[in-house]
This record gives structure tokens, sequence and C-alpha cells, in this order.
């Protein structure tokens, strides 16, 4: 099989980014940053998933060790106007989502919500253990204005570092130390607008395990969706947006995460993805279910919900 070069073109999805901008009476606004970086803020409440600011070049990913990036966190952090945050809480923990988690979390006075993996993350940066908070699959975890259930799951295929990190991680490392962990769907409560979504960070998932579980909105990750064989992504599909009873997903892990976000996003090339297939595919299902999909437009507040 030829490797196709290049990568989708995300002008030609232009349409797709049509998140409604959040107005300032907004009850609870969305911010993406990347990847599946997602900061959730009410004015008084926040709190972020993953928080991945230092994106490395594929370089050094490839050829030397990874660490965080403070110049980049706190540049970012600033950009936000974040000083505080509830929690953070990485969707799992390959390096693309929880190499600045800990940094974050200190930077604000978050707890790090996760398993295990994601403590030894947090040990290795020296966060203290009563800042860890271990999750158990399907319990509500109350963070400020939110209550957050984490539910157990699994990385798309394939997943190239897989296993619990099972030591304290002390970066500079090779990305391959951070290794997946354990994979989430994370739902999110805002108790006092009643709004609530999935933040699907990956796309992978295990049958049946959302049933029950409802979501206006999902934030869904599709990372490597786009290289599966289309019966993967109509079972996807069902058991996560049609499962939650959703009526609007916004996809998110579609970006080049070796490209700072100082540069304009792209889409991860071919070799690693085809967003192009991921969006004909899971639109035919949108218009089937009367779902929107939508694309989020990086650093907007947006009200998904509107």
């Amino acid at each position: 099989m030829r490797l196709r070069p290049g990568r989708p073109d995300i002008a030609r999805h232009s349409h797709r980014f049509s998140v409604p901008v959040a107005e300032s009476g907004a009850p609870l606004t969305v911010t993406w940053l990347g990847v599946s970086t997602l900061l959730l803020d009410d004015g008084s409440s926040a709190l972020m998933t993953d928080g991945f600011f230092s994106r490395p070049s594929l370089a050094r990913v490839g050829l030397g060790k990874v660490s965080p990036s403070a110049a980049r966190v706190d540049g970012c952090l600033a950009r936000l106007n974040v000083k505080r945050l509830e929690a953070v809480i990485p969707v799992h923990t390959h390096f693309d989502h929880v190499l600045d988690s800990a940094m974050v979390a200190d930077r604000t006075g978050a707890l790090l919500v996760g398993g295990e993996s994601a403590a030894n993350v947090g040990r290795g940066h020296g966060i203290a253990e009563d800042r860890l908070v271990i999750a158990e699959s399907g319990t509500p975890i109350q963070l400020g204005a939110f209550d957050i259930t984490l539910v157990e799951s699994r990385h798309s295929p394939p997943d190239r570092f897989p296993g619990e990190i099972t030591e304290p991680v002390i970066p500079p490392v090779k990305v391959a130390a951070y290794r997946c962990g354990e994979a989430w769907s994370t739902f999110v409560h805002h108790r006092s607008s009643g709004r609530r979504l999935l933040i699907q960070g990956s796309a992978g998932f295990v049958k049946g395990s959302l049933a029950g579980q409802r979501a206006d909105v999902v934030y869904l990750g599709v990372g490597q969706l786009g290289l599966q064989p289309e019966g993967y992504l109509l079972d996807y599909w069902a058991e996560t947006v049609r499962t939650v009873g959703a009526r609007r997903v916004v996809l998110v892990h579609w970006d080049d995460f070796f490209r700072p976000l100082s540069k304009p996003l792209r889409a991860l090339p071919y070799v690693a993805d085809d967003l192009d297939v991921s969006l004909r595919v899971l639109s035919r299902l949108a218009q089937q279910d009367r779902v929107a999909v939508d694309m989020p437009t990086v650093w907007r507040r947006e009200d998904p919900w509107a």
C-alpha cells in the first residue's frame, strides 16, 4: 500500500467552524485549545481537560526527549486569563494529552484528576498527594460548579504506547514513557445551568459502557478515526453520540499537534489520519440523526448549547 502524501485542506471544511460564539451572559462556555484541551468556564468556576500547550516538534518527539515548555504553558494561560482552575483532567496519558497537565495544575492550584497513570505524571512534577484524585469509573466527582463522571473507555486503534504508567514520570523523557494509561469518557454536568456534555478525547469506546448516560453536546475525538474501516465509524457514533442523545457534535483531536498554537492550525497528515473520510461518514450519520456536526475555533469562547 502506497502512503498518501500531504494532508486534508481544512479550508474545504470552513463551513463546519460554526459553533456559536458565547454571548456575555452564557451560563457556561467552552474554549478549544487544540487536540483534546478544553476550558470549561462559567465565570466563577472553571476546569480544563489535558492542558496540552507545549506541542513539541515532530523532530523532538521522534529523536529526542520531551518536557513541558514553561514559556508556552504560561503564555497560553496568560492569553486565556486563566489563574485558577478547579481541576485538570487528562483524557488519557499519552504525551499529546498529559505532557503539561501537572504543570497547568501547579500553576492554577488545580486538582489533577484521572487514574494512577495520571497521578504518576503528577508525582513526577511534585504535585502533592492531596491534589491527586484517583477516579473510579462511573462515580461522580464534585469539582466546584461541576459534577464530573469518568467512565472507562479505550484509545483509538492502534495504541502505539499501551499500558499503564507505574512510576513517577520525571521529564525530560522519551515519549514512550507517556503510556496510554486509563482512557476516559468524561461527562460534565454543570449544576446551576443543567448543561451536560461528553468529552470523548480519543476515538475509542467500550461497547455499552455509556448506556444510561446523557449529554446535550459531545466533543468527539476523531484522531486516527479516518483510517478505520467504515463499520468502526458507525459503531463509534452509535456508542457515543447516539447513546447519550446529543444534538450537537463538535469534532476535536484533528489538528497537527506538532505545530505550536502560535501558528494557524492544520489537519494531521494523511499518513496519520484522514479527516476528509471522518467528516464524510460522520456527516451522513448526523444527517440521519438530525444532529449538528461542527468544528471548534481555537482560542474562541463558544457556546455549543446555543
